[in-house]
């Protein structure tokens, strides 16, 4: 729109201008000088000088220098490692035992039988239940009774140990450097089957893994040289079916190094 077309006054227009609405405002053309310019002559290009060039000599490229290694150092042979020192103790007070519960054969003499420690959690209360109760129970009375343990007249014990808190109460489990040894003493085992690694850990003093506890059998000299074969415990072998083979591995070799000391 033109401002000249509506004679808008100076308020107008500033209003205008407020609401953004663009007024267009003729503005009067300048007059235009025309100058012209006299383009400027160029001068001929000068000569062009071609400089002299002299020959430089040749010279042939020198080799470069064969780099000198530096003498290596032989070290001298070093004297044959100590042995490492046994392992540190895996579990110290923190590891709880409850006393040992008879499985099978429950006539008879309690002594010179199978010694089965096992890592398997308490109930709630902190105390053990059943020895066999629940999957992992189960599981265990089938590996023994896979041996025939069941029908025969060799008293079979049962150790479940766990971490904890001791409550001190009758029955309750304790420190198992405390009630472990007195208790398998009593019990006279002639095989102690070690099933997990904090029962075997604890057994054999050893920080090593399950895995390399495994496939031998050990002795506990604090009771006589009683052979220990270390296995799974049966939680894992729950969760992992897979190494059930492998167990029974394990308890056939127990059953062998209890015919070996009988």
């Amino acid at each position: 729109m033109s401002a000249s077309s509506m004679n808008l006054d100076a308020r107008q227009r500033a209003m205008l201008d407020e609401m953004g609405v663009k007024v267009w405002w003729p503005v009067a053309a300048a007059p235009v000088d025309v100058d012209v310019a006299v383009a400027p002559v160029a001068e001929p290009p000068a000569p062009h000088r071609v400089a002299a060039v002299e020959e430089a000599p040749y010279e042939a490229p020198r080799a470069a220098p064969t780099p000198v290694r530096a003498p290596i150092a032989v070290p001298a042979p070093s004297a044959p490692a100590p042995p490492a020192p046994p392992a540190a103790r895996a579990h110290g007070a923190a590891v709880l035992v409850a006393p040992p519960h008879r499985l099978y054969a429950t006539e008879g003499a309690a002594e010179g039988g199978w010694l089965v420690v096992a890592d398997m959690p308490p109930e709630a209360d902190g105390r053990h239940g059943e020895p066999l109760a629940g999957d992992a129970g189960r599981l265990l009375d089938n590996m023994l009774r896979a041996l025939q343990l069941h029908a025969g007249d060799m008293p079979v014990h049962l150790m479940r140990t766990h971490r904890g808190v001791a409550s001190g109460r009758d029955g309750s489990p304790q420190p198992f450097a405390d009630a472990f040894l007195p208790q398998a003493q009593a019990l006279a085992p002639r095989l102690i089957f070690a099933m997990g690694p904090l029962a075997a850990q604890t057994l054999l003093q050893s920080a090593e893994p399950l895995g390399k506890l495994r496939g031998r059998a050990a002795r506990l000299d604090a009771l006589g040289g009683t052979p220990v074969v270390v296995s799974y415990h049966p939680a894992y072998l729950l969760r992992n079916p897979a190494d059930k083979a492998r167990a029974w591995v394990d308890l056939c070799l127990a059953a062998d190094a209890l015919a070996a000391v009988r």
